[in-house]
């Protein structure tokens, strides 16, 4: 039988594996010199097909099944609730395709180059420039790590429900934080020009979501019953639902076409449905 402290500490790692897949994001961005818009627009609709799918089949119905509909529906939408007053408290802006559209244009349209010489370095002299530049590094490192806290709530959640259940958010959470890894690392590589400033602001932005299931263990688990860990399961689905349709859905629509969405969000469901229906 699993003690209560290998139950945590298992519940810790997936957290803190799903958290720091934005360091994979910032190797990305070091080594890969044109990453493919498409393909990120397609892991995101991915992340939010498969996010979506286990807030209603699994989260949601199993908080309904312990606890009833009105208290499993109600903690459902206190779970979107809390993300919008995040979002109303701590705007945040930090999509992918808005951190490379503003490093570099070409003609109008963006296009990543991830390996800055000289000539990248010179687009960005003057004052005014490395300020927005600036400006626009920290707002993304801000927003993600601030967004992160509820993520990393939501699989140290689940893994305690289900061991199943928690890797599969810790999945899904950790195919978005690698582009999101890649729009931290892109502005400040480019500013600075330092590997090691970008990988190190990627890892503090990733290491909020172990922060976030450290933060749920200290407070919430002394009092974990049955029934408040269905509640919290309502929870933990809206709040997927919530970053699947506010952050996700959309930035994967705009660095994609919508076909490369919504085939993302396809495969997403179905890879879920499939593993749901073999485990």
């Amino acid at each position: 039988m699993i003690s209560a402290l290998e139950e945590f500490l298992f519940a810790f790692f997936l957290s803190l594996l799903a958290g720091l897949s934005t360091t994979i994001g910032s190797v990305i961005a070091f080594v890969v010199k044109k990453p493919n818009p498409k393909f990120i627009s397609f892991v995101m609709g991915f992340s939010a097909g498969v996010m979506i799918f286990i807030s209603f089949v699994e989260l949601l119905l199993s908080s309904i099944a312990s606890i009833g509909y009105q208290l499993g529906v109600l903690f459902f939408f206190v779970g979107m609730s809390v993300m919008f007053l995040i979002d109303v408290v701590v705007s945040h802006k930090y999509e992918f395709e808005n951190s490379i559209e503003i490093l570099v244009k070409d003609n109008g349209s963006y296009k990543p180059h991830l390996h800055y010489g000289h000539r990248h370095r010179q687009h960005f002299r003057g004052e005014k420039k490395n300020l927005k530049v600036e400006k626009t590094s920290l707002f993304i490192i801000l927003g993600v790590f601030i967004h992160n806290f509820p993520e990393g709530m939501a699989t140290f959640i689940g893994t305690l429900a289900e061991i199943q259940l928690g890797l599969l958010l810790t999945l899904a959470i950790a195919l978005h934080n690698i582009p999101e890894g890649i729009a931290v690392s892109l502005p400040i590589y480019t500013y600075t020009g330092s590997k090691k400033k970008a990988f190190k602001w990627s890892f503090i932005s990733g290491i909020s979501e172990p922060i976030g299931a450290l933060i749920t263990w200290l407070i919430l688990y002394p009092f974990i019953t049955p029934t408040l860990l269905s509640a919290l399961l309502g929870v933990v689905g809206g709040v997927m639902v919530y970053i699947s349709l506010d952050e996700l859905l959309p930035a994967s629509r705009k660095l994609g076409k919508e076909h490369h969405s919504i085939l993302g969000i396809m495969a997403g469901m179905l890879i879920m449905a499939l593993s749901l229906a073999l485990f």
